[in-house]
């Protein structure tokens, strides 16, 4: 029998976009538990196996599953439904995180007296970068200095890239250009093209940064193009095989990257809608955001706790301490937050999947 497009996936009543979310930001906090404590996230097995720690491959996942679902958001509520609902997927989370971990955690973590702590310009400073540009490299006053990592809210600096391509989603629904599907195979296409003539001239060695710019927007845009070409492309695992075995191919070639990149983004898709759909896992509550929150500063100030004791070691303890954090995160705050949402609207219930940011 062949596979369902994905159109018709998405008529079905189940997907696995929620668990898939769960599973891609305890990933990204399994990664972490190899680096926290060195300083040195290459020492991780995935990252010598595939060049790209295991974060990393999350992080891709997430850019994927945020630019299919943002765009189907898009799509089908419209406008001015779009911009309500992204301020206030990112926003009050981000808010509430930001204000715990500086005012909270790092009180009571800062080697400072709290007095001379909440006064230093250094606290507000990081606070005010945190929410106006995403900065995820400052330090807090007194707070972790003896880790290989300063920064408590080290994962932020994701939001700064998912918020710009939130925002070429409704650069391209005002254009009209979201009922033009090969709008995103040119954005793909460019970004994919771009990687490999950049890595080509660099011989395999392009700076993390720009590669960065280079890969998060465009596995959005390859999300974005899955779902504005549903009513074609098929729910295939040979299709994924095909993409994963071109990859493992041009391992060594300056097309790895994208190839890698891509098949990633058509394979959390595929995942989403194929064996996550038609397993029994569905969580009822969307943990993902205050997982990928708040799993890096508990992880450090377990570190900072117990210094001698491997990041490895410590897993066990930051994802026991990490899950109820990100329960309080969704139903004290991300959830309420999303009921506004339905108010101002005038609605009575929320609609369909509401995506989580990275």
């Amino acid at each position: 029998m062949s596979a369902s497009t994905i159109a018709a996936a998405l008529e079905a009543q189940r997907n696995g976009f929620t668990g898939l979310r769960l599973m891609l930001a305890l990933a990204v906090v399994v990664s972490h538990a190899f680096s926290v404590a060195t300083g040195a996230a290459g020492d991780e097995p995935l990252a010598r196996l595939t060049g790209y720690t295991l974060g990393e491959h999350a992080v891709n996942g997430f850019f994927a599953v945020s630019g299919f679902l943002v765009t189907m958001s898009c799509d089908r509520r419209g406008i001015r439904d779009y911009a309500i609902a992204r301020t206030l997927r990112i926003l009050p989370g981000l808010v509430a995180a930001t204000l715990v971990v500086s005012l909270g955690l790092g009180a009571a973590m800062t080697r400072l007296p709290v007095s001379a702590y909440l006064g230093d310009p250094g606290l507000w400073s990081f606070i005010r970068g945190t929410l106006t540009t995403f900065k995820s490299n400052a330090a807090l006053p007194g707070v972790f200095e003896s880790n290989p990592y300063r920064a408590p809210l080290g994962t932020v600096w994701t939001l700064k890239y998912e918020v710009l391509c939130y925002l070429g989603v409704l650069v391209a629904a005002l254009c009209g250009l979201l009922r033009r599907r090969w709008s995103a195979l040119i954005i793909v296409v460019g970004l994919a093209l771009a990687l490999v003539v950049m890595g080509a001239l660099r011989g395999l060695d392009l700076p993390k940064g720009t590669e960065t710019a280079l890969r998060l927007p465009m596995i959005f845009a390859a999300g974005a193009g899955l779902y504005l070409w549903r009513a074609r492309l098929r729910v295939s695992a040979a299709a994924l095989a095909c993409l994963a075995f071109g990859a493992f191919v041009l391992a060594r070639t300056p097309a790895y990257p994208a190839l890698l990149f891509l098949a990633e983004a058509y394979g959390v898709v595929w995942l989403a809608l194929g064996p996550l759909a038609r397993g029994p896992f569905d969580p009822p509550a969307d943990l993902s955001y205050g997982i990928y929150l708040y799993g890096w500063p508990i992880q450090q100030s377990l570190h900072a706790l117990w210094p001698d004791v491997s990041g490895a070691a410590l897993l066990a303890p930051a994802l026991a301490l990490t899950v109820p954090v990100a329960a309080v995160s969704w139903y004290g705050i991300e959830r309420p937050a999303l009921a506004l949402k339905v108010r101002a609207l005038g609605r009575r219930r929320l609609g369909t999947i509401e995506p989580a940011g990275s």
